[in-house]
């Protein structure tokens, strides 16, 4: 009985998870430029509310971002081991969180040019995706 329980819950899980899609990362990205954009404002109107606020609305998102499932399973193995876009997206969502960190802990401590300094490597951690995964 136990099994046909705790069978039926996987069953059940697998069926109701759905895959990341391409739609899905445009909402991401959406959301994250418009957190971008809130801590760029709360440079301009020297506000660590509305940096707080772009920080976290960042940080919640990056989590989410990933390949979509059809980069995910490329049929090609060599493509797949070329892009390794999997392993290129843990690696810049690791680097934008720590540097949201340093952001937010520069900013608060009053030294607002390395807050900036840290808001840029989060930009360029940006472009290095979008260079290196989204072929711009």
């Amino acid at each position: 009985m136990k099994k046909i329980i705790v069978t039926l819950a996987i069953v059940t899980a697998t069926l109701s998870a759905t895959n990341y899609t391409k739609e899905d990362r445009i909402k991401d990205m959406q959301i994250m430029a418009s957190a971008m954009q809130d801590i760029q404002n709360g440079f301009f109107y020297n506000n660590f509310d509305m940096i707080k606020v772009g920080t976290t609305k960042l940080t919640k998102t990056i989590v989410k971002v990933e390949p979509p499932l059809e980069e995910v399973e490329e049929k090609d193995v060599m493509t797949r081991y070329v892009n390794n876009k999997v392993q290129i997206s843990n690696s810049i969502k690791r680097r934008i969180n720590k540097k949201t960190k340093v952001l937010l802990e520069r900013f608060s401590q009053g030294d607002t040019v390395q807050a900036i300094h840290a808001f840029t490597k989060i930009t360029k951690e940006c472009m290095k995706c979008h260079t290196q995964l989204r072929n711009w």
